[in-house]
């Protein structure tokens, strides 16, 4: 049985017999193990040596940002973060002072979120460095479809629901980078996220729209109750931190009753 199969089946089983947070909350450790995500080979006696690999690259590109004052060691650790990135794939700017590009707000964002659970500097680059690229890479074709995805499992759960925010003009006006661009990183606490993004890691993005949903399910009152579609959006990208872990496991089970389970749909 392949790593992946084994990962969705322990995934159904315990989910099944009532232990649901167990597998959502190893997505470090699937980020840190999983060779398609090309941080570390399958074979654990390499591990060593190529994490030696990976902090000898880490430092020699921090050092040359270094060289060419891109960052000093004042600069912000995301930002140091963003910086090596941009260098190692060729998207670095002429000068620091440039403005941000929207793809570098996403990525801050990401790496703002990582730095909360990674302690290790070396390892929380790799994490988001691989991270970004299955976002940019695998999921390209994906990540555009979602607002009308979002929009039509909606329609099924809540239509009355849908039919307000076309009243208020506020569908097109949805948070929509927040959630399906940043991934619900600066949306959802840590603990919350965690578990999203292991179904990301592992293969669907589409649990983004059904935590999208379940958000706006469990605050139709609120949402039903303000008929401005700014005000709408602004309520969606500060929502409540206490609700995150339940509305997340709301978000599954509306997952998997739309798209089944134990194959990631992405």
């Amino acid at each position: 049985m392949t790593e992946d199969s084994q990962r969705n089946f322990r995934s159904v089983y315990y989910e099944k017999v009532g232990f649901r947070g167990v597998e959502e909350k190893k997505s470090l450790e699937i980020l840190l193990k999983d060779d398609r995500l090309g941080i570390l080979p399958p074979h654990h006696e390499s591990h060593a040596q190529v994490m030696m690999y990976r902090k000898e690259q880490y430092c020699d590109v921090l050092h040359a940002l270094h060289v060419v004052r891109f960052v000093n060691d004042a600069t912000p650790q995301v930002e140091v973060y963003l910086r090596m990135y941009q260098l190692e794939s060729g998207k670095l700017p002429r000068s620091p002072s440039f403005p941000l590009e929207p793809e570098d707000e996403v990525f801050l964002a990401i790496a703002k979120a990582v730095e909360e659970m990674v302690e290790d500097s070396v390892d929380c680059y790799w994490i988001i460095r691989c991270f970004v690229n299955q976002l940019n890479n695998k999921y390209r074709e994906s990540l555009p479809q979602l607002p009308k995805a979002f929009e039509q499992y909606l329609n099924l759960e809540d239509s009355r629901l849908l039919s307000h925010l076309k009243t208020c003009s506020a569908l097109s006006r949805l948070p929509y980078d927040l959630w399906f661009k940043r991934c619900f990183a600066g949306c959802l606490p840590e603990s919350s996220l965690q578990r999203v993004w292991d179904k990301v890691v592992s293969g669907s993005c589409k649990i983004l729209v059904f935590v999208a949903v379940e958000i706006l399910l469990t605050f139709k009152i609120k949402v039903m109750a303000l008929n401005n579609a700014e005000k709408i959006t602004k309520f969606l990208e500060n929502i409540p931190q206490d609700s995150s872990d339940a509305i997340v496991s709301k978000a599954i089970d509306l997952w998997h009753k739309h798209c089944g389970t134990p194959v990631h749909s992405a």
